[in-house]
């Protein structure tokens, strides 16, 4: 990852949750480029650890946090404490897409209990614990030096799905409703929460519901013609992570290609 265009740090810090995934790479990258020391964070403190050794400037920081347990994310934020003091940032990118055989939508008649909550376990309450850690760390009346979350949605959400499973939807659907939740509660500490909705974005988890050879059909029922990188949703959290976003709260910025129009 270069470091042509890294801005000097301005020492305010940013946790980001799946960091080692198709997006979260990006996303880290992106932020440490911006300025933030970012404290990367996966289930494995290996791959965290060489991740963050691999970001543009100093002060980065790997460490295993599995984002749906309550006590691996209250664990992770008081290690944090220690060596950063409060964090000003947090990106929750960490989620997982559960499908059926061959990449096939699990009809709601054949989904199983299990199945259901193992998604609005990992996507939303994950998304949830870490938002409350997060603000904790501000409840005695201090105020972040520049208060910044962003959550995952997901076009799936917005428009029912197509290969995505009901219990996907529902997770990312609750995510975005707990984003303007937050949104509201967070407000009077000069904290903005606020979250992207990706479309199909090049990334492990659209290769699960994407049969080879299907990409250039894809491609085509987009209005700007092609599947998205990280590095456009990257952009897109870059901009909400900035000072340019401070009038902005409670959102959802779409970054789609123009998959879902509006």
């Amino acid at each position: 990852m270069s470091s042509q265009n890294y801005a000097p740090s301005n020492d305010r810090a940013a946790v980001v949750t799946g960091a080692c995934g198709g997006i979260g790479k990006g996303v880290a990258a992106r932020l440490a480029q911006d300025g933030w020391r970012v404290i990367v964070t996966d289930l494995d403190a290996t791959d965290a650890k060489a991740l963050a050794a691999e970001l543009p400037g100093k002060g980065h920081m790997g460490m295993a946090c599995n984002a749906a347990d309550e006590v691996s994310v209250d664990t992770l934020f008081s290690a944090i404490s220690d060596e950063y003091g409060k964090v000003d940032g947090l990106v929750t990118a960490a989620g997982i897409l559960r499908l059926g055989p061959n990449g096939a939508r699990t009809p709601i008649v054949e989904m199983s209990v299990e199945d259901f909550d193992d998604h609005l376990t990992v996507n939303t309450r994950g998304t949830f614990l870490c938002l409350r850690a997060y603000l904790r760390q501000w409840k005695d009346g201090a105020r972040p030096q520049r208060g910044r979350v962003v959550t995952f949605g997901s076009v799936a959400a917005q428009l029912g799905g197509y290969r995505a499973s009901a219990s996907y939807i529902a997770s990312k659907g609750a995510v975005m409703a707990l984003t303007k939740a937050a949104a509201r509660e967070a407000a009077g500490w000069g904290i903005t929460v606020n979250g992207v909705a990706p479309g199909l974005i090049d990334a492990p988890m659209l290769r699960l519901s994407m049969a080879p050879g299907q990409e250039q059909a894809a491609a085509e029922a987009i209005p700007l013609g092609r599947i998205g990188t990280p590095t456009d949703v990257a952009a897109a959290i870059s901009y909400l992570m900035s000072e340019d976003s401070a009038y902005m709260t409670g959102g959802m910025l779409d970054v789609n290609g123009g998959y879902r129009m509006q």
